[in-house]
């Protein structure tokens, strides 16, 4: 069985998510796509993960291929987060993750409407305000939430959730609409509201924002292809791995992987993962490097078994419900976190001795990270203790 032990594995995390010196790239969309997408629930991190990886890249570039180029999109991907990802890219997540979700959250909205009473016969109602919601869409082009439940009445009704619950509220049905459209690769998020960190975004019918539907595919074929991807990408990983990563049952896991040909090799630990089969070459060694990535790293929420990069900083960068913080690293570890002062200084706070040539490093990337910040505070979405700590 061939052995990939934990340098191994940091070098080939280097080259292929592009944080290696050697590695950088010149194309956003090539490295969304070689990533398997990049994480977008927090409207910044794709930004700041962009940036860590293409060589120069300014924000006004990544806003060119989100909303003028429309070589990037917005959608609901694995586990239901939120990811940019080619077009392309795009038909294979909708059809291997969000159409499951979107059917059980479909049954789920008919229970909600009948219970709340805005309807006994909610099927055709759903779909008349979703008929509504489309044309008024296809009308304007692109709408707000906001603007949509103007001309559309039943996007206004209030559907109330945990009655007598200390976090009892109402959530509106353009809400659970919105949602259920676009997991169902109807419509898709357009330009924001305000500046690159806004999250509230206007919404466009797929085929008007990027002038064609998404491509209907078989959902076993995508799954088997978002598989074959992570593996190229992420591999060598454990099914436990793949399982968080994708969201899915342990059975469609299995299901999907038989599908492709992998490769079961040993690990450092004495465990074992999976690689593809032709994947076996030996990675070539790697410069040392530094990087600060952004919230929910595409790199750092990749794996769900994270000891060989992560170590034991799990609590510090974590919040309680394991969505990463911004992280500093060197040589493909984790060593370290970073956060903004009040006035939008990057700080750094290292977790362990990286030597003189690790420290050097990781300050002058936190420098050229300042400066491309130019003192724009990024607040994360979820915040971490040491995130916190540096930013108080």
């Amino acid at each position: 069985m061939r052995r990939i032990d934990d340098r191994e594995r940091r070098a080939r995390l280097a080259l292929r998510h592009h944080l290696a010196p050697r590695a950088v790239a010149s194309d956003s969309v090539r490295v969304a796509d070689e990533l398997v997408g990049v994480h977008a629930t927090d409207p910044a991190s794709v930004y700041l993960g962009l940036r860590a990886r293409v060589r120069g890249l300014e924000q006004e570039a990544v806003a060119h291929e989100l909303y003028e180029a429309r070589s990037l999109v917005r959608i609901i991907g694995m586990r239901r987060a939120l990811f940019v990802v080619p077009l392309e890219l795009a038909g294979v997540l909708t059809a291997s993750c969000a159409r499951a979700v979107a059917a059980a959250e479909r049954t789920r909205l008919h229970r909600m409407l009948s219970e709340a009473g805005i309807t006994s016969d909610p099927r055709p109602w759903l779909r008349a305000v979703e008929a509504e919601t489309m044309a008024a869409l296809e009308a304007a082009g692109q709408a707000t939430a906001t603007e949509l439940t103007a001309v559309v009445p039943g996007l206004r009704e209030q559907i109330p959730f945990g009655a007598g619950k200390r976090w009892q509220g109402q959530v509106g049905v353009s809400t659970r609409v919105l949602f259920l459209l676009s997991m169902e690769g109807r419509i898709v998020r357009a330009r924001p509201r305000g500046t690159w960190l806004s999250s509230q975004y206007r919404w466009a019918p797929v085929d008007r924002w990027v002038g064609r539907a998404f491509p209907d595919r078989p959902t076993d074929d995508s799954r088997v292809d978002l598989v074959r991807r992570w593996l190229l990408a992420f591999g060598p990983g454990t099914i436990t791995d793949l399982r968080w990563w994708t969201g899915w049952a342990l059975g469609e896991v299995r299901r999907a992987l038989a599908g492709v040909d992998t490769a079961e090799v040993e690990l450092e630990d004495g465990g074992s993962a999976l690689v593809l089969a032709d994947d076996l070459e030996p990675a070539p060694d790697v410069e040392p490097w530094a990087a600060l990535l952004p919230t929910l790293d595409t790199t750092i929420m990749g794996w769900n078994e994270r000891a060989w990069y992560l170590g034991p900083y799990g609590p510090a960068l974590f919040d309680s419900n394991g969505n990463a913080g911004p992280t500093v690293w060197w040589d493909g570890r984790v060593v370290g976190g970073w956060g903004q002062r009040q006035n939008g200084e990057v700080v750094v706070r290292l977790l362990e001795d990286v030597g003189a040539e690790g420290a050097a490093a990781i300050d002058a990337e936190a420098a050229r990270l300042d400066a491309w910040l130019g003192r724009v505070r990024v607040t994360p979405r979820f915040r971490t203790p040491l995130e916190t700590e540096l930013g108080a």
